[in-house]
Protein backbone atom coordinates (compact mmCIF):
# COMPACT_ATOMS: atom_id res chain seq x y z
CA UNK A 1 0.00 0.00 0.00
CA UNK A 2 1.24 3.44 -0.86
CA UNK A 3 2.54 5.22 2.28
CA UNK A 4 1.35 8.59 0.98
CA UNK A 5 -2.20 7.31 0.73
CA UNK A 6 -2.00 5.98 4.27
CA UNK A 7 -0.66 9.31 5.55
CA UNK A 8 -3.35 11.19 3.63
CA UNK A 9 -6.03 8.98 5.09
CA UNK A 10 -4.73 9.63 8.61
CA UNK A 11 -4.70 13.39 8.06
CA UNK A 12 -8.23 13.33 6.65
CA UNK A 13 -9.39 11.24 9.60
CA UNK A 14 -7.88 13.68 12.09
CA UNK A 15 -9.52 16.60 10.33
CA UNK A 16 -12.86 14.80 10.33
CA UNK A 17 -12.52 14.07 14.06
CA UNK A 18 -11.66 17.69 14.82
CA UNK A 19 -14.58 18.96 12.76
CA UNK A 20 -16.85 16.40 14.42
CA UNK A 21 -15.68 17.57 17.86
CA UNK A 22 -16.35 21.24 17.10
CA UNK A 23 -19.61 20.55 15.30
CA UNK A 24 -20.85 18.17 18.02
CA UNK A 25 -20.19 20.70 20.78
CA UNK A 26 -21.68 23.49 18.68
CA UNK A 27 -24.66 21.28 17.79
CA UNK A 28 -25.63 20.81 21.44
CA UNK A 29 -25.48 24.59 22.02
CA UNK A 30 -27.43 25.18 18.79
CA UNK A 31 -30.16 22.77 19.90
CA UNK A 32 -30.27 24.50 23.31
CA UNK A 33 -30.64 27.90 21.68
CA UNK A 34 -33.20 26.63 19.18
CA UNK A 35 -35.39 25.09 21.87
CA UNK A 36 -35.16 28.31 23.96
CA UNK A 37 -36.23 30.46 21.02
CA UNK A 38 -32.84 32.19 20.69
CA UNK A 39 -31.79 32.05 17.07
CA UNK A 40 -28.03 31.45 16.94
CA UNK A 41 -26.62 29.93 13.76
CA UNK A 42 -24.82 26.60 13.97
CA UNK A 43 -21.85 27.79 11.95
CA UNK A 44 -21.78 31.00 13.95
CA UNK A 45 -21.34 28.90 17.10
CA UNK A 46 -18.60 26.85 15.39
CA UNK A 47 -16.64 29.90 14.27
CA UNK A 48 -16.89 31.53 17.70
CA UNK A 49 -14.09 29.27 18.86
CA UNK A 50 -11.89 30.49 16.03
CA UNK A 51 -12.67 34.08 17.05
CA UNK A 52 -11.60 33.18 20.62
CA UNK A 53 -15.09 33.78 21.97
CA UNK A 54 -16.60 31.25 24.43
CA UNK A 55 -19.75 29.96 22.67
CA UNK A 56 -21.35 28.69 25.87
CA UNK A 57 -21.19 32.17 27.48
CA UNK A 58 -22.64 33.90 24.42
CA UNK A 59 -25.41 31.34 23.83
CA UNK A 60 -26.46 31.27 27.50
CA UNK A 61 -26.45 35.09 27.67
CA UNK A 62 -28.53 35.22 24.48
CA UNK A 63 -31.03 32.70 25.88
CA UNK A 64 -31.24 34.67 29.15
CA UNK A 65 -31.99 37.89 27.25
CA UNK A 66 -34.58 36.26 25.00
CA UNK A 67 -36.39 34.64 27.92
CA UNK A 68 -36.54 38.07 29.61
CA UNK A 69 -38.06 39.59 26.47
CA UNK A 70 -34.98 41.55 25.41
CA UNK A 71 -33.74 41.80 21.87
CA UNK A 72 -29.95 41.62 21.95
CA UNK A 73 -28.02 40.46 18.89
CA UNK A 74 -25.36 37.77 19.10
CA UNK A 75 -22.84 39.97 17.29
CA UNK A 76 -23.30 42.70 19.93
CA UNK A 77 -22.60 40.22 22.72
CA UNK A 78 -19.49 38.95 20.90
CA UNK A 79 -18.26 42.49 20.28
CA UNK A 80 -18.67 43.38 23.94
CA UNK A 81 -16.75 40.26 25.00
CA UNK A 82 -13.91 41.00 22.58
CA UNK A 83 -13.78 44.59 23.93
CA UNK A 84 -13.07 43.20 27.39
CA UNK A 85 -16.53 43.60 28.89
CA UNK A 86 -18.51 41.34 31.18
CA UNK A 87 -21.25 39.93 28.93
CA UNK A 88 -23.17 38.07 31.63
CA UNK A 89 -23.25 41.07 33.96
CA UNK A 90 -24.47 43.36 31.19
CA UNK A 91 -27.34 41.00 30.31
CA UNK A 92 -28.27 40.63 33.98
CA UNK A 93 -28.23 44.44 34.38
CA UNK A 94 -30.49 44.86 31.32
CA UNK A 95 -32.95 42.31 32.72
CA UNK A 96 -32.95 43.94 36.17
CA UNK A 97 -33.46 47.39 34.64
CA UNK A 98 -36.31 46.13 32.46
CA UNK A 99 -38.08 44.54 35.44
CA UNK A 100 -37.65 47.73 37.46
CA UNK A 101 -38.95 49.93 34.61
CA UNK A 102 -35.61 51.70 34.31
CA UNK A 103 -34.85 53.01 30.84
CA UNK A 104 -31.46 51.42 30.13
CA UNK A 105 -30.36 50.77 26.58
CA UNK A 106 -27.87 48.12 25.58
CA UNK A 107 -25.33 50.64 24.25
CA UNK A 108 -25.53 52.66 27.45
CA UNK A 109 -25.16 49.52 29.57
CA UNK A 110 -22.12 48.42 27.54
CA UNK A 111 -20.51 51.86 27.91
CA UNK A 112 -20.99 51.78 31.69
CA UNK A 113 -19.49 48.29 31.89
CA UNK A 114 -16.48 49.19 29.74
CA UNK A 115 -15.95 52.31 31.88
CA UNK A 116 -15.11 49.99 34.77
CA UNK A 117 -18.27 50.39 36.80
CA UNK A 118 -20.43 47.53 38.02
CA UNK A 119 -23.55 48.20 35.98
CA UNK A 120 -25.55 45.45 37.70
CA UNK A 121 -24.78 46.89 41.11
CA UNK A 122 -25.73 50.35 39.82
CA UNK A 123 -29.12 49.08 38.67
CA UNK A 124 -29.67 47.31 41.97
CA UNK A 125 -28.69 50.51 43.81
CA UNK A 126 -31.21 52.44 41.74
CA UNK A 127 -33.93 50.11 43.03
CA UNK A 128 -32.55 49.62 46.54
CA UNK A 129 -30.65 52.75 47.71
CA UNK A 130 -27.33 52.25 49.47
CA UNK A 131 -26.36 53.68 52.85
CA UNK A 132 -22.82 55.04 53.11
CA UNK A 133 -21.43 55.79 56.56
CA UNK A 134 -18.94 58.62 56.70
CA UNK A 135 -15.82 58.39 58.86
CA UNK A 136 -15.58 60.40 62.07
CA UNK A 137 -15.51 64.11 61.20
CA UNK A 138 -14.13 66.56 63.78
CA UNK A 139 -14.88 70.29 63.65
CA UNK A 140 -14.67 73.25 66.04
CA UNK A 141 -17.53 75.63 66.81
CA UNK A 142 -16.99 79.36 67.32
CA UNK A 143 -16.84 78.92 71.11
CA UNK A 144 -13.75 76.70 70.71
CA UNK A 145 -15.41 73.37 71.58
CA UNK A 146 -14.65 70.46 69.28
CA UNK A 147 -17.48 68.25 68.04
CA UNK A 148 -17.13 64.83 66.41
CA UNK A 149 -19.91 63.71 64.09
CA UNK A 150 -20.71 60.56 62.14
CA UNK A 151 -23.34 60.63 59.42
CA UNK A 152 -25.10 58.10 57.19
CA UNK A 153 -25.70 59.12 53.59
CA UNK A 154 -28.44 57.35 51.63
CA UNK A 155 -27.63 57.43 47.91
CA UNK A 156 -29.20 56.07 44.77
CA UNK A 157 -27.27 55.38 41.60
CA UNK A 158 -27.86 57.79 38.74
CA UNK A 159 -27.66 55.70 35.57
CA UNK A 160 -27.27 58.73 33.31
CA UNK A 161 -24.18 59.94 35.18
CA UNK A 162 -22.41 56.63 35.75
CA UNK A 163 -20.02 57.36 32.89
CA UNK A 164 -17.84 60.30 33.92
CA UNK A 165 -19.49 60.83 37.30
CA UNK A 166 -17.57 60.94 40.57
CA UNK A 167 -17.76 58.01 42.98
CA UNK A 168 -18.42 57.38 46.67
CA UNK A 169 -15.16 58.97 47.80
CA UNK A 170 -16.29 62.32 46.39
CA UNK A 171 -19.64 62.02 48.19
CA UNK A 172 -17.89 61.29 51.49
CA UNK A 173 -15.47 64.18 51.02
CA UNK A 174 -18.24 66.66 50.23
CA UNK A 175 -20.40 65.52 53.13
CA UNK A 176 -17.43 65.80 55.49
CA UNK A 177 -16.70 69.30 54.21
CA UNK A 178 -20.34 70.28 54.73
CA UNK A 179 -20.31 68.97 58.31
CA UNK A 180 -17.13 70.90 59.11
CA UNK A 181 -18.60 74.09 57.62
CA UNK A 182 -21.89 73.73 59.50
CA UNK A 183 -20.27 73.09 62.87
CA UNK A 184 -17.67 75.80 62.31
CA UNK A 185 -20.36 78.41 61.61
CA UNK A 186 -22.29 77.57 64.80
CA UNK A 187 -21.95 80.21 67.52
CA UNK A 188 -21.82 77.60 70.29
CA UNK A 189 -21.49 73.83 70.28
CA UNK A 190 -24.74 73.62 72.26
CA UNK A 191 -26.69 74.74 69.21
CA UNK A 192 -25.42 71.74 67.26
CA UNK A 193 -26.06 69.33 70.13
CA UNK A 194 -29.61 70.63 70.58
CA UNK A 195 -30.45 70.47 66.86
CA UNK A 196 -28.20 67.97 65.06
CA UNK A 197 -30.66 67.90 62.15
CA UNK A 198 -29.44 71.38 61.18
CA UNK A 199 -26.25 69.73 59.97
CA UNK A 200 -28.06 67.33 57.65
CA UNK A 201 -30.44 70.01 56.35
CA UNK A 202 -27.67 72.48 55.61
CA UNK A 203 -25.41 69.87 54.04
CA UNK A 204 -28.24 68.45 51.94
CA UNK A 205 -29.16 71.91 50.64
CA UNK A 206 -25.70 72.37 49.12
CA UNK A 207 -26.39 69.97 46.24
CA UNK A 208 -23.43 67.74 47.00
CA UNK A 209 -24.41 65.13 44.41
CA UNK A 210 -23.72 67.46 41.49
CA UNK A 211 -21.34 65.84 39.02
CA UNK A 212 -21.42 62.49 40.80
CA UNK A 213 -22.79 59.11 39.78
CA UNK A 214 -25.24 59.17 42.69
CA UNK A 215 -28.29 61.01 43.89
CA UNK A 216 -28.31 61.83 47.59
CA UNK A 217 -31.66 60.99 49.13
CA UNK A 218 -30.94 61.86 52.76
CA UNK A 219 -28.15 62.68 55.18
CA UNK A 220 -28.72 61.51 58.75
CA UNK A 221 -26.47 62.36 61.69
CA UNK A 222 -25.80 59.10 63.48
CA UNK A 223 -23.74 60.42 66.41
CA UNK A 224 -22.38 63.73 67.75
CA UNK A 225 -19.84 63.75 70.57
CA UNK A 226 -18.08 66.59 72.37
CA UNK A 227 -14.32 66.55 71.95
CA UNK A 228 -11.59 68.78 73.32
CA UNK A 229 -11.78 72.44 74.25
CA UNK A 230 -9.61 73.56 71.36
CA UNK A 231 -10.10 77.24 72.18
CA UNK A 232 -8.76 76.82 75.71
CA UNK A 233 -5.82 74.77 74.45
CA UNK A 234 -4.97 77.45 71.92
CA UNK A 235 -5.14 80.16 74.59
CA UNK A 236 -2.96 78.04 76.88
CA UNK A 237 -0.42 77.48 74.13
CA UNK A 238 -0.44 81.18 73.32
CA UNK A 239 0.06 82.11 76.99
CA UNK A 240 2.90 79.62 77.26
CA UNK A 241 4.49 81.07 74.14
CA UNK A 242 4.15 84.62 75.51
CA UNK A 243 5.70 83.44 78.77
CA UNK A 244 8.66 81.92 76.97
CA UNK A 245 9.10 85.11 74.93
CA UNK A 246 9.02 87.24 78.12
CA UNK A 247 11.53 84.92 79.80
CA UNK A 248 13.79 85.12 76.79
CA UNK A 249 13.64 88.92 76.81
CA UNK A 250 14.30 89.03 80.58
CA UNK A 251 17.27 86.70 80.13
CA UNK A 252 18.53 88.98 77.38
CA UNK A 253 18.26 92.03 79.66
CA UNK A 254 19.99 90.15 82.48
CA UNK A 255 22.82 89.15 80.19
CA UNK A 256 23.16 92.75 79.05
CA UNK A 257 23.25 93.92 82.69
CA UNK A 258 25.91 91.34 83.55
CA UNK A 259 27.93 92.42 80.55
CA UNK A 260 27.61 96.09 81.58
CA UNK A 261 28.69 95.20 85.14
CA UNK A 262 31.73 93.33 83.85
CA UNK A 263 32.55 96.29 81.66
CA UNK A 264 32.33 98.70 84.63
CA UNK A 265 34.55 96.43 86.72
CA UNK A 266 37.06 96.40 83.93
CA UNK A 267 36.99 100.20 83.83
CA UNK A 268 37.49 100.35 87.63
CA UNK A 269 40.50 98.08 87.35
CA UNK A 270 41.82 100.24 84.56
CA UNK A 271 41.42 103.40 86.70
CA UNK A 272 43.10 101.71 89.67
CA UNK A 273 45.99 100.75 87.44
CA UNK A 274 46.30 104.38 86.37
CA UNK A 275 46.27 105.49 90.05
CA UNK A 276 49.00 103.00 90.91
CA UNK A 277 50.96 104.17 87.92
CA UNK A 278 50.55 107.79 89.05
CA UNK A 279 51.56 106.94 92.65
CA UNK A 280 54.62 105.15 91.29
CA UNK A 281 55.69 108.36 89.57
CA UNK A 282 55.58 110.42 92.83
CA UNK A 283 58.97 109.18 94.22
CA UNK A 284 60.56 109.76 90.86
CA UNK A 285 59.16 113.28 90.76
CA UNK A 286 60.42 113.96 94.28
CA UNK A 287 63.88 112.67 93.44
CA UNK A 288 63.93 114.86 90.37
CA UNK A 289 62.84 117.83 92.55
CA UNK A 290 65.71 117.11 95.02
CA UNK A 291 68.20 117.01 92.19
CA UNK A 292 67.00 120.29 90.75
CA UNK A 293 66.76 121.97 94.15
CA UNK A 294 63.07 122.56 93.94
CA UNK A 295 62.46 120.51 97.11
CA UNK A 296 64.38 120.85 100.34
CA UNK A 297 65.01 118.35 103.07
CA UNK A 298 62.78 120.25 105.50
CA UNK A 299 59.96 120.23 103.01
CA UNK A 300 60.36 116.47 102.69
CA UNK A 301 60.19 115.97 106.47
CA UNK A 302 57.15 118.21 106.77
CA UNK A 303 55.41 116.07 104.18
CA UNK A 304 56.36 112.92 106.07
CA UNK A 305 55.05 114.43 109.33
CA UNK A 306 51.78 115.27 107.61
CA UNK A 307 51.47 111.73 106.25
CA UNK A 308 52.19 110.24 109.68
CA UNK A 309 49.70 112.55 111.31
CA UNK A 310 47.07 111.66 108.73
CA UNK A 311 47.71 107.95 109.19
CA UNK A 312 47.42 108.31 112.97
CA UNK A 313 44.15 110.19 112.67
CA UNK A 314 42.80 107.51 110.33
CA UNK A 315 43.85 104.80 112.75
CA UNK A 316 42.27 106.58 115.71
CA UNK A 317 39.15 107.25 113.72
CA UNK A 318 38.94 103.60 112.68
CA UNK A 319 39.35 102.34 116.22
CA UNK A 320 36.70 104.72 117.48
CA UNK A 321 34.22 103.55 114.93
CA UNK A 322 35.03 99.91 115.72
CA UNK A 323 34.54 100.39 119.47
CA UNK A 324 31.30 102.27 118.97
CA UNK A 325 30.07 99.47 116.74
CA UNK A 326 31.00 96.92 119.43
CA UNK A 327 29.10 98.90 122.07
CA UNK A 328 26.06 98.89 119.90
Amino acid sequence: MNPLLVLGGIVVGVIVLILFFFVFNAFSLWIQALISGAHVGLFNIVFMRFRKVPPKLIVESKIMAVKAGLDVSTDALESHYLAGGNVLRVVQALIAADKANIDLKFDRCVAIDLAGRNVLEAVQMSVNPKVIETPLVAAVAKDGIQLKAVSRVTVRANIDRLVGGAGEDTILARVGEGIVTTIGSAVTHKEVLENPDTISKRVLSKGLDAGTAFEILSIDIADVDVGKNIGAELETDRAEADKQIAQAKAEERRAMAVAAEQEMQAKVQEMRAKVVEAEAEVPLAMAEAFRKGNLGIMDYYKMKNIEADTQMRDTIGGKGETSSDDNQ
